[in-house]
């Protein structure tokens, strides 16, 4: 039943050589984007230091990964505002959550996590990964086929088994980072997943 990705050497490799391509690309962007930002300043007759003192890329704590359900989007943001954590995390949203990153059917998803996650890292400096997957998720149904909301025993231990799937993945990816795994009901409680 576990559809757990995973690449071969040559497929990391060639991630690798693409992901320091894309990093020398951001630089060389970045750059240009500066000198553009100090001739605009200078056109407006704004002295070079008033845009070479903008702050730089804040660090935050966390990136969020949850469901695209529209049910459950402001639940999502009271719950992590009554952590303490608004405007302190980065959000990625993929139909399903941790079983986007993670299967098979759809394996862009997947790389799309991982390279928000690396962006996330590089930019914001996160300590950790927030996955919050939720009840009655419609994107299990259409990616593993049967109706886990039909019995919530066996819908909270697939939620585990495929968040705690990411979660290693994480960790042997990173393990700088705490991972924190967290099944959300329709009514806005959060159960924390071991």
């Amino acid at each position: 039943m576990l559809q757990a990705s995973s690449q071969s050497e040559p497929e990391q490799s060639l991630r690798g050589s693409h992901r320091r391509a894309g990093r020398r690309r951001f630089l060389k962007l970045a750059a240009v984007g500066g000198g553009l930002a100090l001739l605009g300043a200078r056109e407006r007759g704004l002295p070079p230091e008033v845009v070479l003192a903008a702050p730089a890329a804040a660090e935050t704590d966390a990136l969020l990964l949850n469901c695209i359900d529209f049910r459950l989007t402001d639940d999502v943001t009271r719950y992590m505002e009554a952590r303490g954590l608004a405007k302190r995390y980065d959000q990625l949203v993929l139909a399903g959550a941790s079983l986007a990153a993670v299967n098979d059917k759809f394996p862009a998803w997947g790389q799309t996590f991982w390279e928000h996650l690396e962006v996330a890292i590089e930019l914001h400096r996160i300590h950790k990964v927030i996955l919050i997957d939720h009840r009655d998720c419609g994107a299990y149904k259409v990616i593993l086929g049967p109706d886990f909301a039909t019995d919530p025993p066996t819908e909270t231990a697939v939620h585990a088994q495929y968040m705690a799937v990411l979660r290693d993945q994480i960790y042997a990816r990173h393990p700088e980072l705490g991972v924190e795994l967290h099944l959300m009901a329709l009514d806005g409680s959060v159960e924390d997943i071991a």
